[in-house]
């Protein structure tokens, strides 16, 4: 097992690990970069029956915060929306809605690289005084993905490899069971690659409902170097990355995945996604490896989009 890291270690991987200038000072997407075409055209060649799995829980206003993390959800409905704008009835009539969220905490969400910031930086050496309360985020808004990204997704169930329907709460994923996932599979995570883990919080909720301090399996930081080595371009997982509570007591290094992942490597990250259908579908297939698509909003000045990844085998 890998030994705990010691907080001067970590705090050294937003040096050792940064990405910063590797595609340019003003670079704004991070590992999106490693998305090449080479790697879109490989990845739209695994596609073999068309099964699509969504990744994605339901937004829903009766039930908006699973987790207890401060996520709101809102929808307020205007009805007799021609009446609204003509004056007066007609035998047509049409409904609109204002829909108002925050998406970081419970939801299935994309981060943006304005997220987080680290000693009043974000990725790329931008300064995180560029993310104001009115205009948004004015260098790394989610917008930058104006196309979207589609790439080769890989599942590391590693649940299933421990044998165990889900990792108790507080529960520290090592880089060694990272390993082991990778070769009981039979696969191996490569550049571009979108990676999903699978801890199994999600089916632990059902069963038994939430954490009341909100305690999560997750990622030890330990699987930082491991994550810049593989050169993947997003990371996933039924959680929020990081195993809560974290391995330091130093608040500092509360959520070292998303410190250092999103500020010095510009790694994108997807909180919350629902990963147990993908499970069964993998293990029913005997395939890890699939084509995912992802396609954020293209909201100016946003930190965040509410994403429905969709894999295809």
């Amino acid at each position: 097992m890998t030994a705990k890291l010691a907080d001067s270690d970590v705090i050294d991987f937003l040096r050792d690990l940064s990405n910063w200038g590797r595609w340019g000072e003003d670079d704004r997407l991070g590992t999106l970069n490693l998305i090449t075409e080479d790697v879109r055209v490989q990845a739209a060649g695994l596609v073999r029956d068309g099964t699509a799995v969504s990744l994605a829980f339901d937004i829903d206003p009766e039930n908006p915060d699973v987790l207890g993390r401060g996520s709101v959800v809102q929808r307020f409905m205007q009805l007799n929306e021609v009446e609204a704008i003509y004056g007066q009835p007609a035998r047509f009539d049409a409904v609109r809605e204002y829909v108002g969220l925050i998406a970081h905490g419970s939801l299935t969400h994309l981060d943006a690289l304005a997220h987080f910031s680290w000693d009043g930086k974000n990725y790329n050496g931008f300064p995180a005084s560029a993310v104001r309360s009115v205009a948004g985020s004015t260098q790394l808004s989610i917008h930058q993905i104006d196309k979207g990204f589609f790439t080769r997704g890989v599942l590391l169930d590693v649940a299933a490899t421990l044998g165990v329907p889900w990792l108790d709460p507080g529960r520290a994923i090592t880089p060694e069971e990272i390993a082991a996932t990778q070769k009981r599979e039979g696969v191996t995570v490569r550049p571009g690659d979108a990676l999903f883990v699978r801890t199994g919080n999600f089916a632990r909720i059902a069963a038994e409902g939430a954490h009341p301090e909100g305690h999560l399996a997750g990622l030890s930081a330990a699987n930082l170097p491991f994550l810049r080595e593989r050169d993947i371009a997003l990371l996933s997982s039924d959680g929020g990355q990081d195993v809560f509570p974290g391995e330091s007591s130093n608040l500092d290094l509360a959520m070292p995945i998303h410190a250092v992942g999103i500020v010095a490597l510009g790694l994108w990250l997807i909180d919350n996604a629902a990963l147990d259908e993908l499970a069964r579908t993998c293990e029913q297939k005997n395939r890890w490896e699939f084509l995912v698509c992802v396609q954020p909003w293209r909201f100016v000045g946003a930190t965040s989009s509410a994403v429905n990844p969709v894999a295809i085998f």
